[in-house]
């Protein structure tokens, strides 16, 4: 899905070398050469070359700015290609349709659920610092929030750790590599990123469902048979560690890492390293 770009490479100067180039400058003739006797003298004297290798260190330099300047607007381009063609966002009254009808379904068999439900996967990152700069478009105002004791990160950053609940810092503040959201516009340093409990996430494997889902508690393991979720995890077991509130009902929250954002506005929700966006898969608590 990601488009390619092509790059022009600029080229060193054309100009030619101190030594095959020349400038001159006009003496006017002296007095003692105006007498009507006399021809009219005028000559020209050349500039020295340590000029001339000035001019064009100058004109090299004027290259080097314009092909770096050419460069950044190119990844842009390429980001913005990239977030084109990804998928819309989760058209959720569709899915909320869908994960009503299945469950009715499985909920009216003579075992009823029996530990099978029908499931929308979806997933969540810890968003790391290095990746929301101003190059790539995010809104990369440093900014302070009570509980940073005045350290400052990117506006756009901190914003993704209030939607994520974690984020990754470039230094480590007193031994914590970790921003986590604490509620309200508070927030804390930390040495790991975790889910209800004090135990760390595991990529590929920890996961986040709706608080008070039936049939996902807490510790619960949950095996999905989803091809595409497999092929991009490279797992089918989950073990809910997390709760959220903001998670829908049937909705399983997969762990995918630490990442950086896949580009600024609504794809900070997304991590750089996929495009997977949700699934429908059916799902067996064991």
């Amino acid at each position: 899905m990601k488009s390619q770009a092509r790059f022009i490479s600029v080229g060193p100067s054309s100009l030619p070398s101190p030594k095959g180039r020349r400038n001159f400058v006009r003496r006017e003739p002296s007095s003692a050469s105006t007498d009507a006797n006399s021809p009219s003298l005028s000559f020209s004297l050349p500039l020295g070359e340590k000029d001339a290798q000035r001019q064009v260190r100058a004109n090299d330099s004027a290259r080097v700015r314009a092909s770096a300047t050419f460069t950044r607007l190119v990844a842009l381009n390429l980001l913005l290609a990239i977030c084109a063609a990804a998928r819309a966002d989760i058209p959720w009254p569709e899915v909320v349709r869908r994960l009503a009808y299945e469950n009715e379904k499985l909920a009216r068999r003579p075992q009823g659920h029996n530990g099978e439900y029908f499931v929308v996967c979806t997933l969540y990152y810890t968003p790391k610092e290095s990746g929301f700069t101003a190059e790539r478009g995010f809104d990369a105002t440093l900014v302070t929030k009570p509980g940073l004791h005045g350290r400052r990160y990117p506006r756009d950053f901190l914003a993704s750790v209030r939607k994520e609940g974690f984020g990754r810092i470039r230094e480590p503040v007193n031994g914590c590599a970790y921003i986590r959201y604490n509620g309200g516009n508070s927030y804390t340093f930390s040495k790991h990123v975790v889910g209800r409990g004090t135990a760390p996430l595991l990529p590929r494997f920890s996961a986040a469902t709706r608080r008070g889902q039936s049939g996902f508690g807490y510790g619960a393991v949950v095996q999905t048979s989803a091809s595409e979720v497999q092929k991009i995890f490279g797992s089918t077991n989950w073990k809910i560690v997390d709760t959220g509130g903001g998670l829908r009902r049937w909705q399983i929250d997969l762990y995918w890492g630490e990442d950086e954002p896949l580009g600024p506005g609504r794809f900070r929700a997304r991590p750089s390293g996929t495009t997977f966006e949700y699934a429908y898969s059916e799902a067996k608590v064991r």
